[in-house]
């Protein structure tokens, strides 16, 4: 009987502290707490730094757009399911298959970030649990994300951390290396949170750390120890939500 108390012992400690919070179910939870059904049956529009987007939502149909004055006419950019398009003055430009990459890629990353959490659940989204800390006296959950190269679009190598609030599951701070333009890393602390019909939006300080190739991990350690150097902000404006009927 002590003998197979003490095996009992012991698979209860070794499976026991090998379990831990399944992260895609956190992400499912911070997409609930920030807006949940309510993106997927939306138009969202907002002015980020003196340019207009707006996205349309509709199940898995989604129209993103960016208009934007230019000496030769207003640009419309489009971004829908079909592919990407630019008018100017009305008129549709012909473009390369360098600029068109370059041109859906610009605007479907603003409103990825607009957004976020939003799409983390997607079939590309690989989610890993980091562990649990606190900031600034808050409980976190610390998620990874990396993407697959299908389906993970022309950035499927950049790597992302978020911390999710372990009680109110919002996401408050993220960290992640991108490869664009020399890459490099930053990390992003949301301020200036509000909810506006439904959707939780925020505004971010963001940051750069002193070695731009050091971990994502150290980020939380140069936070607190307040040793980043805020490079910008992200200032989301005039922000309105409508909700669509099922049948729009």
């Amino acid at each position: 009987m002590r003998y197979h108390f003490l095996w009992f012992v012991f698979f209860v400690i070794v499976f026991g502290c090998s379990s831990h919070p399944d992260a895609e179910k956190i992400i499912n939870k911070a997409i609930e707490a920030h807006g949940g059904a309510a993106y997927d049956s939306s138009r969202i529009a907002f002015r980020f730094r003196n340019v207009h987007y707006s996205v349309e939502q509709s199940g898995g149909r989604f129209t993103y757009t960016r208009t934007f004055p230019d000496s030769l006419g207003g640009i419309t950019d489009s971004l829908t399911n079909e592919g990407f398009s630019r008018t100017i003055a009305g008129q549709p430009v012909a473009l390369t298959a360098e600029e068109d990459s370059m041109y859906s890629n610009s605007v479907n990353s603003v409103i990825y970030f607009a957004r976020l959490p939003y799409k983390l659940n997607d079939a590309a989204v690989n989610k890993s649990y980091l562990g649990q800390t606190s900031i600034n006296g808050e409980p976190y959950h610390e998620i990874e994300v990396t993407f697959d190269q299908k389906g993970g679009g022309t950035d499927y190598q950049d790597r992302y951390i978020y911390w999710i609030h372990r009680q109110d599951y919002t996401m408050d701070y993220l960290a992640y290396r991108f490869h664009v333009d020399g890459g490099g890393t930053r990390f992003r602390e949301a301020k200036n949170v509000r909810v506006i019909n439904g959707i939780r939006f925020a505004d971010y300080n963001n940051f750069g750390g002193p070695d731009m190739q050091h971990p994502l991990e150290k980020y939380e350690t140069y936070f607190k120890a307040d040793t980043l150097n805020k490079v910008s902000e992200i200032i989301l404006k005039d922000i309105r939500v409508n909700r669509l009927k099922k049948d729009e």
